[in-house]
């Protein structure tokens, strides 16, 4: 079975690569056609779209339209603007010594790429990758996550339907297929996943050195200074809690993992962080509103023992109920847990927040230095020479001062993480750049040869390299023109 499902997965990846030879996902009309379908699909199955992240993970419509099909929508019309302009040669400087002569640098599409896609954001974060892909003029497979198997098969049944099935497939499976996917040659590999898995990705991809974008997760952390405004504070709570308990129960990865905070504030903002809980989640653990439902039995289990833990529970000053029937957890605070506990070392993946105190919110650099660097970093802040230290100070894949999420949204800035966050960006037109690759054009013309750089070497050629690669090309002729006339005065040339 397993030798019949590797030469299916090899005849799949066959025609794909010929598909790409062929040349037809080069033109811009080829490319514009796919993100317009894209967008149809969207628009014909937004319905469809709403039931398999409800089966899957207990989404709220306004939440899936909000994360996901928004996200693609506004993603795809982007694109569809953009994409001619992504397209055009750029023009590339030369030096003046290479008179007369032009340089462009010319983006072209990678190949065959492999797209993974996490279970937490199932539609947007295949749609989006894929429109990257699309845009850049690659074929694609799409491996959806076996761990939402509703959307998993809304995507396999549905994108071909739309898009040119002999440049586009999904490929559904468990960690088996994912694996014989891995032993296939690729031309990229787009994984979004955990550190754990995308190094197993990465170790594969090494053997025919595949290039690997790399989206994982981390502790993502929230600095929060003192505020005094009361009408600020309460804004700031609002994004707090929106940021740890409102992307899918806290699964996200770039979700607030923990909240630092002066000891002197972290009552307050307590008070306020729990009132903002009451007011979008309501108050009966028993029948939580608007939050979606952990993934599954296994995840479920994992925070149950975090929370159970002795040290851990002790901890607990707000919610900690679950609901097993449902794959529900009520939004927890914990203030102070054990520093060398899981839930300060490994990333939550849930909805818990763990509130460290400080004596003062400067040694929050120090705290985040002292741990691998964040996929987001927030600050919630009015200090400005703060901001400009936690910016020069500390490291990760974005900073958001006075709000949270948001950056995902934003086309024009790229999205990625780095060291263990990950590595590789993209959004817009960085999506398009990391399924590209832009080569370097330099066209010359047979007029004007400059002989010193040929041998037979002389000191005058060493003068000349010396000076090509010091001055300006002005200074260069000058000295050819003063080598010519030297020549021609010379008393062998007169006789």
């Amino acid at each position: 079975m397993e030798a019949e499902e590797g030469l299916r997965l090899g005849r799949s990846v066959a025609e794909l690569r010929e598909t790409f030879r062929s040349g037809r996902t080069r033109g811009v009309a080829w490319r514009k056609s796919q993100l317009r379908a894209i967008l149809k699909l969207v628009d014909d199955h937004e319905d469809a779209i709403f039931e398999a992240l409800h089966q899957d993970l207990g989404k709220h419509p306004v939440e899936v339209y909000r994360d996901e099909i928004g996200v693609v929508k506004k993603s795809a019309t982007n694109s569809l603007s953009c994409v001619e302009k992504w397209m055009a040669p750029k023009k590339g400087q030369l030096p003046l010594l290479f008179f007369p002569a032009r340089g462009e640098v010319l983006p072209e599409p990678l190949g065959l790429v492999l797209i993974f896609v996490p279970w937490n954001f199932p539609i947007a974060l295949a749609l989006d990758p894929l429109m990257g892909a699309i845009s850049a003029g690659n074929t694609v497979v799409v491996k959806p996550s076996e761990l939402a198997p509703a959307c998993s098969s809304f995507l396999a049944n549905t994108l071909p339907l739309y898009l040119d099935s002999k440049a586009v497939k999904v490929i559904e499976g468990g960690t088996d297929i994912s694996q014989q996917l891995l032993q296939q040659k690729w031309d990229k590999i787009f994984f979004t996943g955990s550190t754990r898995v995308g190094r197993i990705v990465m170790s594969e991809a090494a053997k025919h050195l595949t290039p690997v974008t790399l989206e994982l997760g981390g502790k993502c952390p929230i600095i929060l200074d003192t505020l005094s405004d009361p009408s600020e504070i309460k804004v700031a709570a609002k994004r707090i809690a929106g940021g740890k308990w409102g992307p899918c129960s806290g699964q996200a990865c770039i979700a607030i993992d923990y909240l630092l905070v002066e000891q002197k504030f972290a009552s307050t903002m307590i008070e306020f962080l729990k009132k903002t809980i009451s007011r979008f989640y309501g108050e009966n653990p028993k029948n939580l509103k608007n939050l979606s439902r952990i993934v599954n039995k296994h995840q479920f289990e994992r925070l149950r023992n975090i929370l159970e833990d002795p040290s851990i529970a002790a901890s607990i000053i707000h919610g900690g109920s679950l609901d097993e029937k449902n794959l529900t957890i009520e939004p927890t605070i914990l203030l102070n847990p054990p520093l060398d506990a899981d839930i300060m070392t490994e990333e939550i993946f849930g909805p818990l927040l763990p509130i460290i105190t400080l004596t003062n919110i400067q040694e929050s650099i120090e705290f985040i230095n002292s741990r691998p660097k964040p996929l987001a970093i927030y600050a919630f802040t009015k200090n400005d020479s703060f901001k400009k230290k936690i910016l020069a100070e500390t490291s990760s894949g974005s900073v958001t001062f006075n709000d949270t999420m948001i950056q995902f949204v934003c086309d024009s800035l790229p999205f990625g993480g780095v060291g263990q966050s990950g590595f590789g960006r993209y959004h817009g037109k960085y999506s398009f750049d990391t399924f590209s690759h832009e080569k370097a054009v330099l066209h010359r013309s047979f007029f004007l040869d400059l002989e010193p750089r040929y041998p037979p070497w002389n000191d005058f050629k060493m003068q000349f390299i010396r000076f090509a690669y010091m001055f300006d090309y002005l200074r260069i002729v000058l000295l050819l023109l003063g080598y010519k006339l030297k020549k021609i005065f010379s008393p062998g040339h007169l006789a």
